[in-house]
């Protein structure tokens, strides 16, 4: 099947002490999105990081020019749920890609998500035929994720699954493209103590009103 060539697409990338990685996830994805011809915007959603992050970001946006690199930072970390909302309010593109800062997910696969059609997500575990239960690595139409946003109730890391319980609610398809999953480069990993408890109660959250 041919690549789906979206007319615009926008990354939303949600950011806390990622000042090593930001330069080179960035440069990947603009190295990418040139290289196949897409028509693309990144937006960088900066949780307050105290290394330095934000300024980084406001660097990439001179390299890169304001129409390809979109700094809208919040004041401080609020919730990878509400970091995709914030940036869903500044996102141009009729296709969404949301994903990791941390290296983990290569740019390489989006032009094969695109060639998989219109509606792919990912496929998790909550569901007949599902594989991966917390991937951050999806793109959506547009439209679809705003319908799904407005379905979540949860903030943190467990809307990842939430996302993907209301788009079997809703009938929407699901498609899954193999990737390979690198740990982060530089940096720490996000999950501490209070995010693993918040974690596992909006787990059970979600699966006693599902």
């Amino acid at each position: 099947m041919a690549a789906l060539r979206p007319q615009r697409l926008s990354v939303l990338l949600p950011t806390y002490n990622e000042r090593d990685n930001l330069p080179l996830v960035v440069w990947l994805l603009v190295r990418t999105f040139r290289d196949s011809g897409i028509d693309f915007e990144i937006i960088i959603i900066d949780d307050g990081s105290p290394d330095g992050t934000q300024e980084v970001a406001e660097q990439l946006e001179k390299i890169y020019g304001s129409d390809k690199i979109l700094l809208r930072p919040r004041p401080r970390k609020l919730g990878l749920g509400t970091a995709y909302i914030h940036g869903m309010k500044h996102a141009t593109g009729n296709f969404i890609v949301i994903m990791d800062a941390d290296l983990s997910h290569h740019p390489k696969f989006i032009p094969e998500f695109l060639s998989r059609g219109a509606n792919f997500l990912t496929q998790v575990l909550l569901r007949p035929g599902a594989s991966d239960l917390t991937g951050s690595f999806r793109l959506y139409r547009k439209e679809v994720l705003q319908k799904l946003m407005e379905k979540c109730v949860s903030k943190g890391y467990v809307f990842q699954m939430e996302m993907i319980v209301r788009a079997r609610q809703l009938g929407y398809t699901i498609g899954e493209v193999p990737i390979s999953f690198v740990d982060r480069v530089y940096g720490e990993s996000k999950l501490g103590g209070n995010e693993i408890v918040s974690f596992l109660k909006g787990l059970l959250t979600l699966f006693a009103t599902t």
